[in-house]
């Protein structure tokens, strides 16, 4: 064998491209970094090309093969709309109500004409509150509008009786997106506070400007905001407490939480609402009430009417002109993000379509973009990869066979959803106008919180969706047990009806196998299979587990996305065990469709090593260090590059399919394993 020969062969087995095409199997080659070792760091060898010639857009604070899959399909969105928006006299009611919508968002000057006057009456309410005592009605008003200050307020499934539906009252009520910003007190944080601080003053100069007034006492109320959020910022818990679902479960009667905060009419709140009368409710947090109450109390009126209107006016700012959007843009995407500049108007203007007739936009989304064959084959591969969890419960030698027996009824019980619903939601009753964009948002919005709330005391609809049928993501529900998986994310590079077995399998399969894990994560293991939580462990088992569950959260949090800054692997904990066990799984699944195959000899990469590179650039990604700093604060997914080297160097199956060896980066010497 000659040199060349030799290394062709070489090439050949460490799965490297030298064509920069995609193979027979789907692998992206022009995605890669050849000149990086799979063994030494997998995804630079799976992704650095991609992340080289894929920087950051200016309008983005990350960009990642999710978002690529989102701009493909808001494209499609986009060209949904617009056909809609046409005013051709055959229009459905779908079509007119997402036309003129749609249309409504894209007419700035219509928008920039009204100024402050669709907020004003809110406004003017505030202006004139006269006591504390007048606060309960007035939140009823403001949480009617989607305006969440003080605490958050809905109805949702009892999460002991998960068949019932119960109000639910928790903390809330802070401008910025987690409570250690408000607490910590490095130089980053600091300075961040002082542009949140900025903003707050900005907009409340705009305010004064489109009033035709000077602006009044801005020192004392930008200072009495941040110091009203801060104490609130307080006596709230922190994100890895709340992850705990037996911390957020306290039923009382309205009468006790009447005694928790005297100072706050909560029966006036109720009425308020429209709600009928209540005997019982969940207080997620009722040290957060106990604290909340006494900050009324204590004060001034002025500034609690300072602190509303400011959430008032950063509530509605998107809906505002564009110098309020500005502003609000100016810190919220710029300081905090990291992002240069607006989305194009359009892609704001899906984006609230979306978010406002979701399902009436998702049944045109499914029309186009969604083959019948992709929700069958997401179906199988479900089938394959629960099949395979059973098998891994069975094996588990650190579970009791009580336990195992619980856990097997559990996974018996998951049920799973595809695509969209199989009953949409009914807008007929949201009307739509042309021109009028504050009211649509407001009155798509009312509708949202009405429909909400009148679940109270109704069996749950374990049919229904929590997200849009475009959407690029999946989830599982505790409460619901079952597993859904939108129309927008059954498309490249997550399935691809053209690639391998192998390649979807780590693509689509493993985003399957991390859905089921997180029935038994660190949070879905505390709810049994008709979603109550319930403790169906023995202590022996739990003990295990958590000793399992430790080492997660230990090597995780020895990752450090941007300098200075870990992973908190408690917080990242259930995502990084769904990661791990997702991927066992399906590999698994694989293994096994694969026996007894004759295999392609047309391909460089062998199933093995298509499965872990197909699974590798689903999450190629760049972002801005201001984006990866409050990600690792606030988000429980790990970024990219974690979530698959963490993942690849506990797995012998990689180590095998890369001819890797002990001390490489990408073997771990002590490998973690929950599932």
């Amino acid at each position: 064998m000659s040199k060349l020969q030799r290394y062709l062969a070489l090439i050949a087995a460490l799965g490297v491209s030298l064509s920069g095409q995609t193979t027979p199997s789907g692998i992206d080659t022009s995605a890669m970094d050849a000149s990086v070792s799979p063994c030494q760091n997998f995804y630079q060898y799976a992704c650095g090309s991609w992340r080289k010639n894929n920087p950051i857009p200016p309008d983005r604070a990350r960009w990642s093969r999710f978002e690529e899959l989102a701009e493909k399909n808001l494209a499609i969105e986009r060209d949904i709309l617009e056909k809609a928006a046409s005013q051709s006299a055959n229009r459905t009611e779908i079509e007119q109500k997402i036309g003129d919508f749609y249309s409504s968002c894209m007419n700035e000057s219509g928008i920039d004409a009204k100024g402050v006057h669709p907020i004003q009456p809110v406004l003017d309410r505030i202006a004139k509150l006269s006591s504390a005592k007048q606060l309960a009605p007035e939140m009823a008003r403001l949480h009617d509008r989607g305006i969440r200050a003080l605490f958050s307020f809905g109805v949702r499934a009892d999460a002991k009786n998960s068949n019932e539906q119960i109000v639910g009252i928790g903390q809330g009520g802070l401008g910025l997106p987690d409570r250690d910003l408000y607490l910590k007190n490095d130089p980053r944080s600091v300075a961040l506070r002082d542009k949140y601080k900025q903003n707050i003053r900005a907009m409340f100069e705009l305010l004064a400007k489109a009033e035709r007034h000077e602006p009044a006492n801005l020192d004392r109320k930008v200072d009495a905001i941040l110091t009203f959020e801060t104490a609130l910022a307080k006596a709230s818990m922190d994100r890895v407490a709340l992850r705990n679902p037996d911390n957020t479960y306290h039923k009382m009667t309205v009468q006790e939480l009447n005694s928790l905060t005297p100072g706050f009419a909560w029966i006036a709140f109720f009425m308020d609402t429209g709600l009928p009368p209540i005997k019982t409710l969940n207080v997620s947090s009722p040290d957060f009430m106990k604290a909340m109450n006494t900050l009324i109390d204590s004060t001034p009126l002025d500034d609690l009417k300072s602190y509303l209107t400011w959430h008032v006016l950063q509530s509605e700012a998107n809906l505002l002109p564009k110098p309020f959007r500005e502003a609000n843009f100016e810190f919220f995407g710029k300081a905090l993000q990291g992002a240069k500049e607006m989305p194009a108007r359009w892609k704001q203007c899906v984006q609230a379509s979306d978010r406002a007739l979701g399902e009436a936009l998702g049944q045109q989304f499914v029309k186009v973009a969604f083959a019948g064959s992709s929700k069958e084959h997401a179906l199988e591969l479900v089938g394959e990869i629960e099949k395979e969890m059973a098998t891994d419960i069975k094996a588990a030698a650190w579970m009791t066979p009580a336990t195992k027996d619980q856990a097997l009824t559990k996974l018996q019980q998951v049920s799973n959803k595809i695509g969209y619903p199989n009953k949409w939601k009914d807008y007929t009753s949201v009307k739509i106008a042309q021109g009028d964009y504050f009211g649509n948002s407001l009155r798509a919005q009312q509708f949202e919180i009405k429909r909400n709330l009148a679940k109270l005391g109704k069996p749950v609809d374990k049919t229904e969706w929590g997200m849009t049928p475009p959407t690029v993501n999946a989830y599982y529900s505790p409460p619901q047990n079952n597993i859904n998986f939108p129309a927008g994310i059954l498309q490249p590079p997550f399935y691809n009806s053209k690639a391998s077995d192998a390649v979807n399998y780590g693509g689509i399969g493993v985003v399957i196998g991390h859905e089921l894990t997180h029935g038994f994560d660190d949070q879905g293991r505390r709810y049994d299979g008709s979603g109550n939580l319930r403790d169906w462990w023995t202590p022996e088992d739990a003990k295990n587990f958590i000793t399992r569950a430790d080492c997660v959260a230990k090597e995780y949090g020895t990752f450090s996305p941007v300098s200075g800054v870990n992973l908190n692997g408690k917080l990242t904990l259930g995502e990084n065990a769904a990661d791990n066990g997702g991927i066992h799984l399906a590999y698994a699944a694989l293994m096994e469709s694969l026996a007894g195959k004759v295999l392609s000899k047309n391909e460089q990469f062998t199933p093995e090593q298509q499965f872990f590179l197909g699974y590798a650039q689903i999450w190629c990604e760049n972002s801005t260090e201001q984006f990866s700093r409050i990600n690792t604060m606030t988000n429980p997914h790990s970024p990219g590059q974690f979530r698959v080297n963490g993942v690849v160097q506990n797995l012998p199956e990689f180590e095998k399919a890369f001819s890797c060896k002990a001390g490489d980066p990408m073997v771990s010497a002590d490998p973690c394993r929950v599932w």
